[in-house]
């Protein structure tokens, strides 16, 4: 179970670099509206000790702080990226944080870029959506095709449509990226032609700038999960590649 501060690193991200990360969660808790088998941040049961979430304020605090000693000696960062320990979007402030780590972005390190990783299931809320427009990297999850799919994978916790999230995303005109895990399970495959055939369509559909692709790397919470290597996952959408579709592959 990973508990994060609300900045913390930089550490190296296999996708994004030097990455500064922002955690807009409980420090020692998880809240989290998706329970996905393979979240290296535990299960959502195990991480409700803790539900205080930091203000903007706070994070303006936490954020300069860092920045400026970061700038001080000269550490790189090539992303400030909002991840830490659940669902960022959830976090009520979450607009007026992303102004504010635009403003400190441009005062300490205007090169970097700002990336949210986010699953997504907020975008159809209009203050949400129209912050992520902001960031330079909206990166969002959609890790199968079909509603029973994500209910097997993510647990979704309340009403998920693929549906309404493909609607979601196709507001984005593309200046979007997709994140998509590779993995399979008991009761699930990522290769399965079927399911397969019917993600890239919607990636087709909706037409991200870049894809991420990406399996296993740390300890899951669901036991009998398997990852995929970059050799096949470079074959699965290849496909995708050939027409043109920009895609980062990471093992």
């Amino acid at each position: 179970m990973m508990r994060e501060e609300i900045v913390f690193g930089p550490i190296h991200s296999r996708r994004l670099g030097s990455s500064l990360g922002i955690n807009l969660l409980p420090e020692k808790g998880k809240i989290c509206n998706f329970d996905c088998i393979y979240c290296e941040c535990g299960w959502n049961k195990d991480g409700r000790g803790d539900t205080k979430l930091p203000t903007a304020s706070m994070l303006r605090e936490a954020l300069e702080s860092k920045l400026s000693a970061c700038k001080a000696v000269g550490t790189p960062i090539d992303s400030i990226t909002f991840s830490g320990d659940g669902e960022p979007t959830l976090n009520p402030d979450f607009p007026e944080i992303i102004d504010i780590t635009l403003e400190l972005r441009a005062k300490y390190y205007p090169k970097a870029v700002v990336s949210v990783l986010s699953n997504a299931t907020m975008i159809g809320h209009e203050k949400v959506f129209e912050a992520l427009r902001k960031v330079d990297n909206p990166i969002l999850k959609l890790d199968a095709p079909t509603d029973e799919l994500v209910r097997r994978i993510n647990q979704p916790q309340g009403g998920y449509h693929v549906s309404d999230v493909v609607e979601g995303m196709l507001r984005f005109e593309g200046d979007f990226v997709m994140q998509t895990m590779f993995l399979r399970s008991p009761d699930f495959d990522s290769s399965e032609p079927e399911q397969l055939s019917a993600w890239m369509d919607i990636v087709r559909k909706v037409r991200p700038r870049e894809v991420m692709v990406y399996t296993l790397d740390r300890e899951a919470p669901a036991s009998d999960l398997e990852k995929f290597t970059v050799e096949q996952m470079r074959e699965l959408v290849k496909p995708l590649a050939e027409e043109g579709f920009k895609i980062q592959i990471r093992g």
